[in-house]
């Protein structure tokens, strides 16, 4: 990621708000996703402005957390309870890494389909009645089964696992990116085209497109740990995916080497609608990631410098 340009032009201050604790670099990671590149790359702009030196760092997902424990990698801005949920509590369990407070945001991420479909398949949105009309989302490569377009498989979300937990007649094909994903989307409601697919929130999708999440047996803790809970007595899974909190979380280390900064990503907050209306301008008006994120620090300065406690 690229230095900002626009700070010495927005700011009056000479000197930090808070002086870096460290002059090593706070490494924060970057996924495949528009918004947590937006919101990685905010939080990081506004603790260069304290003081601090940042180093982005591309990683995986999931496979980030093994950095986190050790220290190779420092902070993760967005952990959904949705799909992280597990690794965040694994990894908070061995003390190695610790949560960084709420981001603000509270996740959904599920099966999606547009509103179009409920004329060809009554009793939408009971997952029963999408698997009793898996033949209308079949295309030529899954026939006879559905075909469900799940996000990149380094997302996680156990979607392999639901379908045959639930005995669904669908096929699981994951999107190779993020943009691909909301592209295929994109193609299938212009022509009204039969769709199954990940949809997450916060996200300009659900506002965008009229539609609706499916609704499958809720989730609980035990349906994803004990084959013996839910509807089928030998798999977990048989239930739909959990929602909650947005998280930030870092290496255990973060807050004893640079407190201040510590102390900043836990004042970080953004609301859906904040977050959905960023990454709508870097998807679809084709903004770049720097470009939104100066633009959001020039016009919410006093939510940021709070940020850093000024």
């Amino acid at each position: 990621m690229k230095r900002l340009s626009f700070v010495a032009a927005t700011l009056m201050a000479a000197s930090p708000v808070i002086a870096a604790e460290s002059a090593d670099p706070i490494k924060m990671t970057l996924h495949d996703w528009s918004g947590q590149l937006i919101t990685t790359t905010l939080m990081g702009e506004v603790l260069q402005e304290a003081g601090y030196n940042i180093e982005y760092v591309q990683a995986d997902y999931i496979a980030q957390f093994a950095g986190l424990k050790t220290g190779d990698l420092h902070v993760a801005m967005e952990l959904w309870e949705t799909t992280a949920g597990d690794a965040l509590n694994e990894a908070e369990a061995t003390g190695k890494v610790v949560r960084l407070g709420e981001s603000g945001m509270q996740a959904i991420e599920e099966w999606w389909y547009p509103a179009y479909m409920e004329e060809r398949c009554p009793g939408l949105p009971d997952w029963k009645a999408l698997n009793d009309c898996a033949q209308e989302f079949a295309t030529t490569e899954t026939a006879p089964l559905g075909r469900y377009l799940g996000g990149p498989v380094t997302w996680g979300g156990y979607d392999d696992e639901r379908v045959e937990a639930l005995g669904m007649d669908f096929e699981v094909v994951h999107a190779g990116t993020d943009a691909a994903l909301f592209a295929e989307l994109e193609s299938a409601y212009q022509r009204k085209d039969p769709i199954v697919l990940w949809i997450y929130d916060p996200h300009w999708a659900p506002a965008k497109y009229e539609g609706s999440f499916v609704e499958f047996p809720p989730y609980s803790k035990e349906c994803y740990e004990d084959p013996s809970v839910g509807m089928n007595p030998d798999a977990a899974y048989d239930c739909g995916k959990p929602r909650g909190p947005i998280w930030k979380a870092g290496w255990e280390g973060v807050p004893e080497k640079w407190p201040g900064a510590a102390a900043a990503i836990e004042n970080f907050k953004l609301s859906n609608a904040e977050m959905g209306a960023l990454v709508a301008q870097v998807d679809l008006e084709g903004m770049s990631v720097e470009d939104v994120v100066a633009g959001w620090m020039d016009a919410n300065k006093d939510t940021w410098m709070g940020w850093i406690g000024k």
